[in-house]
């Protein structure tokens, strides 16, 4: 298959929204058949999701609340990667942030784009395991609670709709895949 014509041209790019975490533009696109479209576009900082386990099926969580959606969430420990700083390193951080372990072993999984028609937002997973308590102070704009879960517990609460968080689903079906995999 020629992939080249899905390719689309960059023609202008124009700046409208820059912020902390990210930034929000709109491209002018040259298409295959030469019309012109626009595209806006979400630039967001790269982040990672951690699947910290606590023994053999039961992982760690985090609930907080998010602004986006004005609900309270339950969640992986997740974070976003400050400038300079390797992926790796800030799986360890987040972790030891958020839920107050570090992590003796630590295993890169894969990379998730979010939504890639609208966002270039990119998440690393990582498998935290071998934990030992070391908690770090959280940033000064969380507040949230961490608490370890079955995985049982957990798939019954995305059947349920209690979680919604799609980094937080696919994190408990590769946990689940791994246990059963055991």
């Amino acid at each position: 298959m020629n992939e080249e014509k899905f390719y689309e041209k960059t023609i202008k790019s124009d700046t409208i929204y820059d912020g902390k975490i990210l930034k929000l533009r709109v491209e002018t696109v040259e298409l295959e058949n030469k019309r012109y479209s626009k595209r806006e576009i979400v630039d967001h900082q790269k982040g990672v999701g951690i699947i910290a386990f606590d023994g053999p099926d039961k992982i760690w969580m985090v609930r907080q609340y998010r602004k986006a959606i004005d609900k309270v969430t339950l969640e992986i420990p997740a974070g976003l990667v400050d400038p300079g700083e390797l992926p790796i390193e800030t799986a360890k951080r987040e972790l030891q942030e958020e839920v107050g372990f570090f992590p003796q072993k630590v295993t890169y999984l894969f990379d998730m784009h979010a939504s890639p028609g609208f966002t270039n937002d990119k998440l690393s997973f990582f498998v935290a395991e071998d934990l030992l308590e070391s908690p770090l102070d959280l940033d000064e704009d969380e507040n949230l609670m961490s608490k370890s879960y079955l995985l049982t517990d957990l798939y019954q609460m995305i059947e349920n709709g209690e979680i919604t968080d799609a980094k937080t689903i696919i994190a408990i079906f590769y946990a689940l895949r791994r246990i059963n995999e055991a």
